[in-house]
């Protein structure tokens, strides 16, 4: 496609995570020529996979649920749908270590009934919480299914604070917010803002039965977002360069952009940020945000991921959360790493912020004993090997306030954008979020070079 000057619009997107990929994409696909910018030597962010001997290994386990609209656009634009597939209804099984005997089990799951009939049957015989609890949380929940999670008042105010209002004890909080809040928004309840808390139950748990539906790659997430995405990239026509550092972006006579680069500078129409707040505050120009210092008041929240490699199978559910533990997900990632002969389990802990740094051997006396405790079936099994990943700025953090910081993907330079899952989104840190930032800013972008387009989820573009 080509401008009423007959002259190929240029647009380069800085950054190749969920978010950068997602706005090349949509800029391709309408006609612009596009060159897409990494300093890593993969694409996918933090959402990626390495080598570890034999094994394929994730840097961290991710899933989706079915309301995550724009993250399977996503896995349908890269050919990837059937390599993550989503659970026929929503099932976690959730085991507790009572302080006496084995672990107990409960479940929490859905019928087929509409909302919130959906969650009543399986919250009614809930083991975790007492006949009181439960209806405490049903009360709650009809509460919260009356909030607007667009209402700045929310984004003010600490989820814990909410809950303790309507009724929540600390162990309903800790047996079934936080078991939620925790893994979703990488915050416990006292730090999370309610706006954001508001928004991933209304919309996961209260806006249609399926909603909350687990899915999950089954393959090395890597093979998504790096090997397919690269693939879709070059089949859309993007220009692709990975290890290739950004050092400038600066406005030309022209009107438009110089992206400055290793070796090369790069002329542009239009210029994507696609990277996380502090380098894209680092490369922003003047006067490109009213105060662009505030990007700086955004703060990050780490995600430690354990990897446990036994000599035999100990787990025969492909997930399962914790109660009574430090242990909060853990999965089986066998079939995914490629392990032929044992069981390997990624336990993933989000709110890290008290473990981060732990030396290894300290978390492994910490965490064997724990999945000891949680999996009988370990007991004898060796241990073949023990490793950890760190992301300590896994995501940004959703403390209360974290609203009125996070920017749109306008700026106020012309044919400046921004996209991440740290912007404005109204989601939390999410592949969810940062793939909606990449329509808002190739949306935006493609506006103000006059291109057609149509929002691919058929919203508002």
């Amino acid at each position: 496609m080509t401008t009423a000057e007959g002259t190929s619009r240029h647009a380069v997107v800085v950054g190749a995570g969920l978010a950068g990929i997602t706005a090349a994409l949509q800029l391709a696909d309408a006609g612009v020529r596009v060159t897409l910018v990494e300093g890593r030597p993969r694409l996918g962010g933090l959402a990626f996979s390495f080598q570890r001997g034999d094994l394929t290994v994730d840097n961290g386990q991710h899933v989706y649920l079915r309301c995550c609209t724009a993250y399977r656009w996503f896995l349908d634009r890269v050919d990837g749908a059937a390599l993550a597939p989503i659970q026929d209804r929503l099932d976690v099984p959730v085991l507790d270590v009572a302080p006496a005997g084995g672990p107990r089990l409960g479940r929490i799951r859905r019928n087929g009934l509409p909302v919130p009939l959906h969650l009543a049957a399986g919250l009614a015989t809930y083991p975790h919480l007492s006949l009181a609890e439960r209806a405490s949380v049903g009360r709650a929940a009809l509460a919260l299914k009356r909030l607007d999670p667009a209402d700045p008042a929310l984004d003010g105010i600490d989820f814990a604070t909410w809950l303790g209002r309507h009724g929540q004890s600390k162990r309903t909080i800790e047996a079934l917010w936080d078991l939620v809040g925790v893994a979703t928004l990488n915050a416990t309840a006292p730090h999370a803002s309610m706006g954001l808390a508001a928004m991933v139950f209304k919309t996961g748990l209260l806006s249609e039965p399926g909603a909350a539906d687990i899915g999950w790659a089954r393959v090395p997430l890597g093979e998504l977002h790096d090997t397919l995405a690269r693939k879709a990239l070059d089949s859309a026509g993007v220009r692709t360069e990975t290890r290739t550092r950004v050092s400038s972006v600066s406005r030309a006579e022209n009107g438009g952009w110089h992206v400055d680069m290793d070796g090369e500078r790069l002329d542009a129409d239009a210029v994507v940020l696609a990277v996380p707040q502090r380098e894209a505050h680092a490369l922003l120009p003047g006067g490109a945000l009213a105060d662009p210092d505030r990007l700086l008041d955004i703060g990050t929240a780490p995600i430690l991921n354990l990897h446990v490699v036994y000599s035999r199978k100990v787990l025969r559910r492909p997930f399962f959360a914790a109660l009574g533990s430090p242990v909060q997900w853990v999965f089986d990632r066998t079939d995914a790493s490629g392990l032929t002969d044992g069981q390997y389990l990624a336990v993933s802990q989000s709110a890290a912020q008290d473990e981060i740094d732990t030396p290894v051997s300290e978390l492994r006396a910490r965490y064997l004993p724990e999945l000891e405790r949680l999996l009988p079936a370990t007991r004898g099994a060796e241990v073949r090997d023990f490793f950890v990943t760190r992301e300590r700025t896994a995501t940004f953090a959703p403390a209360p306030g974290v609203g009125r910081l996070r920017p749109t993907a306008h700026t106020r330079a012309p044919r400046l954008f921004l996209a991440g899952a740290w912007t404005a989104t109204g989601w939390p840190a999410t592949m969810e979020g940062a793939v909606r930032s990449g329509f808002s800013a190739a949306g935006a972008a493609l506006s103000e070079l006059g291109h057609r387009h149509e929002h691919p989820l058929r919203e508002a573009a």
